[in-house]
């Protein structure tokens, strides 16, 4: 069960400017209730709302976009299912590779990580800010830091070459 309460309080004190819903379930219906009162918190606080892995919930919604991993949709055809407006963006792991070939299809954004130990998903193969700094100079969208940031590491990712980080236990054990 979301506290939307505890959300809220997270996007108002970080001035947190996307959001993304990821839950590995597949009840869909709390899928679905779940996106829309996140969504709605959302559109309250001029906050960006992105749906991980999940094409067919961020149409059904009218999410601002979707985030895609190796074994999810193409971005053709994400793209095509949620049209030119929608954001995009991609797991691109350790893999510069990977996210140029991204970049080619159409998304909006690379994300790399883990960048340090991670909580969330203690197993994420590991990404050294070397590969960010390498991805900067040869891709022209968006890197986004994931894996491990708080507020003692993201400026080490900001400054490899991330252009945002994505946070989830710092932001919710944070006590400030």
């Amino acid at each position: 069960m979301l506290d939307l309460d505890t959300i809220e309080q997270a996007i108002v004190t970080h001035k947190i400017s996307i959001l993304q819903y990821r839950h590995k379930t597949t009840n869909a219906s709390i899928k679905f209730n779940e996106a829309k009162q996140l969504q709605q918190l959302c559109l309250r606080h001029n906050t960006l709302f992105i749906i991980n892995d999940d094409i067919n919930l961020a149409q059904k919604i009218k999410a601002d976009g979707v985030h895609l991993g190796r074994d999810d949709v193409s971005v053709e055809v994400a793209r095509a299912q949620l049209g030119d407006d929608a954001i995009i963006g991609m797991s691109c792991y350790n893999d510069i590779n990977l996210a140029k070939i991204a970049q080619n299809e159409g998304v909006d954004y690379a994300a790399f990580g883990a960048l340090f130990p991670s909580k969330t998903k203690p197993d994420a193969p590991h990404c050294s800010l070397d590969v960010i700094t390498q991805a900067k100079q040869m891709i022209t969208i968006p890197i986004v830091g994931i894996g491990g940031i708080d507020f003692n590491n993201q400026q080490q990712a900001l400054d490899a070459g991330c252009d945002v980080v994505a946070m989830i236990n710092a932001l919710f054990e944070s006590t400030d």
